[in-house]
Order: C-alpha cells, then structure tokens, then sequence
C-alpha cells in the first residue's frame, strides 16, 4: 500500500492526501473533479450512491490524471466473470466448460453475466465489476467501450476478449480461432466432393467471425475458378431458426445449390429440418457443413461434418490469460489465435449426377 491511501475493513480505499510517484491521490483527483475525495473513493470502488454526472467527471479526472489503483491496495476476490452478449446454446456451454475448468484449478467461483444481445455491455454491469473485483474478466462475443477499458484499467481489473466480435483495440488481449481458414477448408471440402453450386448461410454481418468465414468461403471458390453467386449467400444469426428460415429459400431457388456452408453447427440443424420438410436426403440430395464441433454434431442424423472450433481450449486460455494478467504475470502473447481443424462425417457426399 502506498503513502496517501489507506484501505479499510470493506475493501475500499481512501485517500490521506499522501502521494507518491506519479500516481495522483484521491485528494487530487477531489479537488480536480471538484468532489469530495469520499465520493471518489465510492467511485473507484463501484458504489452506486453517486450522481451519474458526478461519476462522469471523476471518471474523466481518473482518466485525465491516469490513476492506476496498485495491486497492493486491494486484493482481489476469489471471483472470475464471464460475460456473454447471449446465453442460449449449445455454443455457450461449451465455453463455460472451457472457463469453469480453470477457476476450478484456481479455486475461483464464476459471476456469470448476459448482454442482452449487446455487444458492449452496460454501466451497471461495469459497475457491479468495480465492486466485485474479480481476479479476472472474460467477455465473449463482446468488448468495453474505451471509457469502460479505462474504468477497469484504472482500477486493475484484467480483462480478455474471447471470439471478438470485432477487432479488438490496441493492447485489449484478445483469444480467437482462425475462421478464415476454416471457411476456405469447409468450402474446399465441398469443391473437392465435386460440388459446383455452394451455398453459404452465414452469422451476422457486424462480426468479425462471420466476415472472415465468409471470405474463407468466398477464396475457397476463386481459387477454383468457380463464380461467387451472391444468390446463394444469406446472412444468418447464429440460431437454428435462421438456419431454417435462409434454408428453405435456397432449396427452393429454380436451380437450387447441391451443398451449403452454414455458419455455425445450430444454423446447420435449421438446414436439416429444412431438407427434410422439401423432402431432401442429406447427403445424397444435399451436402451439409458446418462449424463449431458441438457435442450434438456427433449425434444429429447423420453426423455432421463441421469446422471445429475447440471452444472449450479458447476458453481455457482466455481464462488463464486473465488470471495471469491479474497476478502480474507477462504472458508470452495477449493476442492468440487457436487453428482450426475440419471433421469429415456423414453430412457430406459427392453431389446427385446431373
């Protein structure tokens, strides 16, 4: 602990007026902010009883003076957050698997967190974080705005990115798979059957993991000299539903593809109940890739060829990476892309003769 900072029986700190270094007190960074340095003690420490305004104008003071709270003023609690933008699926079980691995290593318990579907979490979740003070946080699918990375930062709370839904900004550690290439090898994989007319039914547009499984998707045919018809690329969400829904258009076109790259594994069953309401066997009517690897791959009729995507391995490692920023430890890379790999099943045959 620092001259000019005590911390009390609650865990939070309060300024003496004491300083040292260059780290600025919280006597300074009162009168800067024109508050009382009690009020910015709540605010480092998450409490709710401040005035947005007044937040914001600490906030801005704690960013301005660069505050950085030392790891020796509070220990952390025994606590590792995971936050996802969704959690409804098959997909994010196998990431709490991957997460609740280490903090059973750790001796850790899981704060377990849902965005509503937002990408960026809100103010309260943040909040709730200060006054947690987890080990460690992991967003899945999802990243802090610039003020909430500074909130965190400030107040050294390690935070990792894992499957960013969009490029993470400089310094953000960040755990990921390579999609490009498993896009390419689920296309090539259906080229290689004899397969001409390939569809794909991807994920959302807005995130980096459908745009670089559709770029795979769309390599994998110029390189075969194969035109890209724009009349076989839907975009998706990632559910079944939608899987089904950009299924029976496709099946139905005049001249309709004899193979479809969906997106993700869930997207993937929407296309078999699709095939079977028109009546198409998978796979001597329609071939069927997907991504992901999920357990129910193995076991959906017939076994699905995907893309694996070892989510329970990225999980481990965005957790780890977490937990190891927090202790002060420099990991050797804050960036990690984990390969791909493609597992041929029974979902995929050479096309029906003309």
């Amino acid at each position: 602990m620092s001259a000019g900072e005590i911390e009390l029986g609650s865990g939070e700190v309060t300024d003496l007026g004491e300083g040292s270094d260059n780290t600025p007190t919280l006597s300074e960074i009162a009168r800067a902010a024109g508050v009382s340095a009690p009020t910015v003690s709540k605010v480092l420490n998450g409490r709710t009883d401040v005035a947005p305004k007044t937040r914001a104008r600490v906030e801005e003071q704690l960013r301005e003076l660069g505050y950085q709270r030392r790891r020796s003023t509070a220990q952390p609690s025994r606590l590792l957050d995971l936050v996802f933008h969704e959690l409804d699926s098959a997909w994010a079980m196998e990431v709490i698997r991957g997460v609740e691995n280490v903090a059973r290593a750790e001796d850790l318990s899981i704060v377990l967190s849902e965005s509503a579907g937002r990408l960026t979490p809100g103010q309260t979740w943040v909040d709730g974080v200060l006054a947690r003070r987890p080990a460690g946080v992991v967003l899945v699918l999802s990243d802090l705005d610039a003020g909430q990375r500074n909130q965190l930062t400030s107040r050294g709370i390690p935070f990792v990115v894992l499957d960013p839904a969009g490029d993470p900004a400089d310094g953000v550690p960040a755990v990921g798979t390579n999609n490009w290439h498993g896009g390419l090898a689920a296309t090539r994989h259906l080229l290689e059957l004899g397969h001409r007319r390939i569809a794909i039914v991807g994920g959302p547009s807005g995130m980096m993991c459908s745009r670089a499984r559709l770029d795979g998707y769309r390599t994998a045919l110029e390189t075969a000299r194969i035109p890209v018809d724009p009349r076989l690329i839907r975009e998706g969400n990632f559910h079944h539903e939608a899987g089904y829904t950009a299924g029976r258009e496709l099946l139905t076109l005049p001249d309709r593809p004899t193979a479809v790259f969906a997106g993700n594994d869930l997207q993937a069953l929407g296309l078999y109940e699709a095939a079977r309401e028109l009546g198409l066997r998978i796979p001597e009517d329609l071939s069927v890739v997907g991504f992901d690897d999920l357990p129910l791959a193995r076991w959906v009729g017939p076994p699905l060829t995907t893309v694996r995507q070892p989510l329970v391995e990225m999980a481990e490692t965005a957790a780890r990476l977490a937990v190891d920023l927090g202790r002060g430890r420099q990991p050797a890379a804050t960036r990690v892309d984990i390969a791909t790999s493609l597992v041929v099943r029974s979902s995929t045959a050479a096309p029906p003769a003309a």
